[in-house]
């Protein structure tokens, strides 16, 4: 009897694990038994579409691009539903405007919005075809058929609006990103706008292939991990945005990335309306990239606090540091606290860093010498509670009179820029070689040593209307034999330096 009850629950069991074994195999939705088809000219856009809702429409599952090429135009990821490209798979946007849609706000090849637990893995490959379709939308414009209020005469392209991105999430929940080459954009590559949990990890970003092509977008996100992962843009590399006022980044983790860029590697902004707090960056390679290897701005009135940026090593790099509170809106001024970067080596050359890119970010349209890393706010309204420690920063030097000056009796002619686009070279001419600093309260820079390759003209730092000053450790090489520390209405609360670098 024993016997008879022991077999009758080992088949029970044999059935309910090929019961489950059948039910996982049925999670797993192949494009290809709806329809797609491989390596072809044959849009597989309505085919895709009808693969994601059969697994949504399931309770989820796994929706799979397999080997070959599939062309497509935009497809919405729904909750539950993980598109999962295989090592050999292309999903291959369409090169026609008129086969990509949006949701809320702009087009984009994927879409998503309002969803929970969406995932996009793999070791497989999401090519835009950036160039050709925004080539595409611009014979539009010249033909009739493209609004003017979407072309920018004065660039000679269509607008930011009128190109597709490659992804775009609004609103979704529990999003992971592995593994998966994302590459040439229309656009910016991907974009994350007011989203939560979201997890990026070992993806590859590559895109040279039109403007603003700025790798990773993260705006107005909460609980946010960047990890293990390569960026190359012909746009800011990694960037965090606020465009929603009442919003803001929360809790970011930005770690073990490699970034090259034809603009900034790491950014918080340009766009700034609600904020940034609690961010960690740490481990961050930079090269070959033509402004600054950490860009941290506030300047639509948000509030940006509590940063720590921890270990960049950038070479071949235009600038090293910019931290600007500046005042772009016509609100309230925004604030900028609360933020320490330490462990940072940066090696800036004198000839543009990103020269090898087919799409290179505009020269500056005034001559000047090399640009020094800035910390600057604006009148009435200082950057506060800002701690530099453990920087190397190596400089070109070859500063000389004859192509730009501002001499130390003329610091007041250093323009203000309350409102300009925030940028290393946004204000041109800088009378420092290494560090210019005005409008700031609470300053604390320790072991920080900047290098000038060959003579410059200029000292290696300038300070002017900062209040608790505290330098420790300060070296300087190279340059010219001057003072090299000028201060100008300072209220000093620690100074540890060599006197004969400081001029008071």
């Amino acid at each position: 009897m024993l016997k008879k009850i022991f077999l009758l629950v080992a088949a029970n069991l044999f059935l309910l694990a090929q019961v489950k074994s059948d039910s996982l195999k049925e999670k797993d939705y192949d494009i290809t038994r709806y329809g797609a088809k491989s390596n072809s000219e044959v849009l597989n856009t309505k085919a895709i579409q009808k693969t994601i809702d059969a697994a949504a429409d399931a309770g989820g599952g796994k929706v799979i691009v397999p080997e070959g090429t599939f062309l497509t135009g935009s497809v919405i990821l729904k909750s539950n539903v993980e598109l999962h490209i295989q090592k050999g798979g292309t999903l291959l946007g369409s090169t026609k405007v008129e086969d990509y849609t949006r949701l809320k706000r702009r087009m984009a090849l994927i879409l998503a919005d309002h969803q929970e637990n969406i995932s996009i893995t793999g070791e497989g490959v999401i090519d835009g075809q950036g160039r050709e379709l925004a080539l595409y939308i611009d014979s539009l414009f010249y033909v009739g058929k493209l609004e003017p209020r979407l072309y920018n005469r004065s660039r000679k392209r269509p607008n930011e609006g009128a190109r597709p991105e490659i992804i775009e999430m609004v609103k979704c929940k529990n999003i992971q990103i592995k593994g998966v080459t994302i590459k040439d954009g229309a656009c910016w590559l991907q974009t994350y706008d007011r989203c939560e949990d979201l997890v990026m990890d070992s993806i590859r970003v590559e895109s040279d292939a039109y403007w603003n092509n700025d790798g990773i977008d993260v705006s107005d996100c909460k609980n946010v991990r960047i990890t293990n992962s390569y960026v190359n843009s012909a746009d800011d590399g990694i960037c965090l945005k606020s465009h929603t006022e009442g919003c803001w980044n929360d809790n970011i983790h930005i770690e073990n990335c490699t970034v090259r860029s034809s603009a900034n590697a790491v950014k918080f902004g340009t766009v700034s309306r609600g904020g940034f707090k609690n961010v960690v960056i740490k481990n961050i390679r930079v090269f070959d990239t033509f402004r600054s290897a950490i860009a941290i701005e506030s300047v639509d009135g948000g509030c940006l606090e509590n940063v720590l940026v921890d270990g960049i090593n950038a070479t071949n790099t235009g600038n090293a540091i910019l931290v600007r509170l500046g005042h772009r809106n016509k609100g309230d001024v925004g604030t900028l606290r609360n933020v320490t970067l330490k462990n940072i080596k940066v090696e800036v050359p004198f000839d543009r860093p990103d020269k090898n890119y087919e799409l290179r970010g505009p020269d500056l349209s005034v001559l000047h010498n090399p640009i020094p890393s800035s910390i600057t706010g604006i009148p009435g309204h200082c950057v506060e509670n800002v701690t530099l420690e453990n920087i190397e920063i190596i400089f070109p030097g070859r500063g000389n009179k004859g192509m730009a000056i501002i001499p130390l009796d003329r610091l007041d002619d250093v323009p203000e820029q309350e409102t300009a686009y925030p940028e290393f070279s946004m204000f041109g001419e800088l009378p420092a070689w290494g560090f210019y600093v005005r409008h700031v309260k609470g300053l604390k820079m320790k072991n920080v040593s900047v290098k000038a390759m060959a003579k410059d003209f200029r000292p290696a730092f300038v300070f002017d209307d900062v209040n608790g000053l505290n330098l420790q450790d300060i070296d300087v090489q190279g340059g010219e034999n001057m003072p090299h520390i000028i201060l100008k209405d300072v209220k000093v609360e620690y100074l540890s330096v060599d006197k004969k670098l400081l001029q008071q």
